[in-house]
């Protein structure tokens, strides 16, 4: 299973009632068809899954199911906090067609959470499994950071098949590429550092950006592969500098919003996290234009 590419990190559209559209995100998922995506990442970080009900969850799954382009890779976020509801959310993934969970990791007893015991979990996940599973480290949620060690003994797994490192840390790429199977993939989930991760071995991404910028995502990748490097650090820098201002300053929010102002069903994002200030949504429609100025609001 080939996970080169860009993957959006799907976002959750919700309506004026606060329910999850459905509707919304339909919509979105048939235009994202015509983008050149590898593929759809569902109930990720960017989707809120940790704010959306089991029932909620499913629905999602099913709505990316229906709507997405033949041969695109389905993968669904099913991590949780123990094991066993892990395996669960796993199962159903599986069930409901998903050819690829990404779990991350738990972390609400993070004291307790050393190497060992993170082995052993996504051990017993990928054991149960019937479909591959895609480690996730995302540190800067979490306050977990999976390190090459415990990569690397996890990658000897024949159902672990890779890994999203979110962590920005290009060196960990490099390390696990030199030390792991050759099988073993890697995505980044940093938009700034795309380019530097595909070079060291990365396969692709799997970002938050892809869900407002998808057609620039995907134009880097394509850079890279066709050894275009000077269009594809043009298109690096510029990525990393919205990526900035639209992800790192200003969250789901800043995502949705720029969402909202390229035809996509964005929205607000779910209590407790709060809407855009009036200065963030100017500092974000400044961006935009000097990345397309002609179609900043397209």
């Amino acid at each position: 299973m080939d996970l080169s590419g860009i993957f959006p990190a799907l976002t959750t559209p919700f309506s004026e009632d606060g329910g999850v559209s459905l509707s919304g995100l339909k919509q979105n998922i048939r235009r994202y068809n015509s983008m050149g995506l590898s593929g759809y990442v569902v109930l990720g970080s960017t989707g809120e899954s940790v704010l959306l009900s089991r029932t909620e969850a499913d629905r999602i799954l099913e709505t990316v199911k229906e709507n997405a382009a033949k041969g695109n890779l389905l993968i669904a976020g099913t991590g949780a906090e123990s094991t066993a509801e892990t395996i669960e959310r796993t199962k159903r993934a599986a069930e409901l067609g998903y050819e690829i969970a990404l779990v991350k990791t738990p972390y609400y007893y993070k004291p307790a959470y050393k190497p060992d015991v993170l082995v052993a979990h996504f051990r017993r996940v990928a054991d149960a499994s019937r479909i591959p599973v895609l480690l996730y480290s995302v540190p800067q949620f979490t306050g977990v950071t999976l390190e090459t060690p415990e990569i690397v003994a996890l990658a000897e797994h024949p159902n672990v098949l890779g890994i999203k490192d979110s962590s920005g840390h290009v060196q960990r790429i490099s390390e696990v590429m030199g030390l792991a199977r050759s099988s073993f993939q890697i995505l980044t989930g940093g938009a700034p550092v795309v380019l530097p991760a595909l070079s060291v071995g990365a396969r692709g991404a799997i970002l938050a950006l892809a869900s407002a910028l998808p057609e620039k995502c995907v134009a880097l990748y394509q850079f890279f592969r066709q050894g275009e490097w000077e269009k594809a650090r043009e298109v690096q820098i510029a990525l990393a500098r919205a990526s900035r201002t639209m992800v790192s300053e200003s969250g789901i929010a800043g995502v949705k919003f720029v969402m909202d102002q390229r035809g996509y069903h964005g929205g607000l994002p779910r209590l407790p996290l709060q809407p855009l200030s009036e200065r963030s949504k100017q500092s974000i429609l400044e961006m935009l234009v000097t990345l397309e100025p002609a179609k900043a609001r397209a």
